[in-house]
């Protein structure tokens, strides 16, 4: 368990708690059970390495302040909206014989003795955490599922899923899954062409453009000849029609 020294705080102006977060102190509050509400302050590095744990909102610890120790639950965590560091703390008294709603996160064991991982299956996670209720002094740290002999196409439901004891999911009119082991996905790309089809299709568009330019070329030739021959007859017409007919003789006149 994890342990924390606390210090308490009698101002709360906003000069005040903002030079305890500049001196590197966390301001919270801590309440619940029997005792009134307490504000304290914490020292952030006491907290660095384990504040960023998925599990911390479900991680109990154990506060000291002025000498006297209690076992907490910190149940929200405010951040700076641009250096997203830890600006304000929620903690709760832990009161034997309560029952508390926590999300607990998911740990999934023995990857490597699943048949489905081992044939290329995929561990499709739905649910990272599960909503519990839990006694207040019995919060587990995870939820512990075995993938060992998991094939493709099984699917993992809270009901295959072994509690602790007095400890139950709230979500309780409905089987719900938590996770999956799919099949792989194959994209299956274009076969490519052997090389002698890739060769025979190419010597087979050259030919085509070879045989495409000799016809166009013969075309263009009997098109040049026809205009020649169309202009040769029309100058042998002209030609005809600019000779000129020998005279006629006139009949002599009767004297």
């Amino acid at each position: 368990m994890i342990n924390i020294k606390a210090n308490k705080r009698d101002k709360t102006t906003n000069g005040f708690t903002n030079k305890l977060r500049s001196d590197g102190f966390i301001p919270a509050i801590l309440y619940g059970g029997k005792n009134t509400n307490e504000k304290i302050s914490i020292a952030k590095k006491d907290l660095k390495n384990v504040i960023q744990n998925e599990s911390f909102l479900s991680t109990v610890f154990e506060i000291e302040i002025e000498g006297k120790k209690e076992k907490v639950l910190p149940r929200e965590v405010a951040y700076h909206v641009t250096t997203n560091e830890p600006i304000h703390m929620d903690l709760m008294r832990i009161v034997s014989g309560t029952k508390i709603i926590l999300e607990i996160p998911v740990k999934f064991i023995n990857n490597n003795d699943s048949p489905g991982l081992k044939r290329g299956g995929v561990l499709n996670i739905v649910r990272r955490k599960v909503e519990l209720k839990c006694p207040a002094d019995n919060i587990p740290e995870d939820i512990t599922i075995d993938l060992a002999g998991t094939d493709i196409g099984t699917s993992i439901k809270i009901s295959s899923v072994k509690l602790p004891e007095n400890i139950v999911p709230v979500i309780a009119d409905r089987d719900f899954v938590i996770a999956t082991v799919a099949a792989p996905t194959i994209i299956k790309e274009p076969e490519k062409p052997a090389e002698g089809e890739a060769a025979e299709g190419a010597e087979g568009e050259g030919t085509a453009e070879g045989a495409t330019g000799a016809a166009a070329e013969g075309t263009a030739k009997e098109g040049d000849q026809a205009k020649k021959d169309e202009k040769g007859k029309d100058t042998t017409a002209d030609k005809k029609t600019t000779e000129k007919k020998p005279a006629e003789k006139k009949p002599a006149e009767k004297k």
